[in-house]
């Protein structure tokens, strides 16, 4: 299955109309990969799903509070069905995989980059930003080294001084000596063999 950014956009509406027909509440969900990289013009190509990392807590008062969305409320589980089923695609469309970042925490001060868009009267995106998006992506290709992870991250055209913030991140999530090698070759791929040698 492959989405374009104007496809996504068609099932997000979609998304928000099934959640106002079941009278359910609004839903605020925090989204990174392709389907950011899109909708904020860093890239433009397809991809296979739209990738939820958080449901976001909009309080009164304080700060936004970023929430577990593995698994996403059973409501909004429903309603991505019944989008699959009418629009023939699959019904993990709305992926909560990587909602397990969550676990370790994401990139500091990320809830206050967030950026907004509203579909219908029932879903509103909040996409991580570029600092985020570079955090999570060289996450991704250190430990994947897929070729789509690099692309993405060079259309992002991380400094040198951002990849060393995101590169410390990443070992938040996993300070083993494999994965620290892994690491430093994505550095290395980037173009940042001197960021990579200050990485421990």
């Amino acid at each position: 299955m492959s989405l374009s950014a104007q496809t996504i956009e068609t099932l997000l509406e979609a998304l928000s109309e099934q959640l106002a027909a079941a009278d359910a509440c609004p839903v605020d969900l925090v989204v990174c990969g392709g389907t950011a990289m899109n909708f904020l013009g860093f890239a433009a190509r397809p991809t296979k799903d739209v990738d939820v990392v958080a449901l976001l807590n909009l309080p009164g008062k304080g700060e936004p509070e970023f929430l577990m969305a593995k698994p996403l409320p059973a409501y909004v589980l429903k309603a991505s069905a019944l989008v699959a089923k009418d629009f023939g695609i699959s019904p993990d469309w709305l992926n909560d995989g990587p909602a397990d970042l969550l676990r370790w925490g994401l990139p500091e001060g990320a809830e206050s980059r967030l950026i907004e868009r509203r579909f219908g009267a029932c879903l509103t995106v909040h996409f991580l930003a570029r600092p985020d998006l570079i955090c999570l992506k060289l996450y991704a290709y250190a430990d994947s080294q897929a070729p789509r992870h690099r692309q993405d991250l060079l259309a992002l055209e991380p400094t040198h001084e951002e990849l060393e913030t995101a590169a410390n991140w990443v070992r938040t999530h996993d300070d083993s000596d494999a994965f620290l090698i892994d690491i430093r070759g994505a550095l290395a791929t980037l173009g940042a063999p001197d960021v990579a040698a200050r990485i421990g």
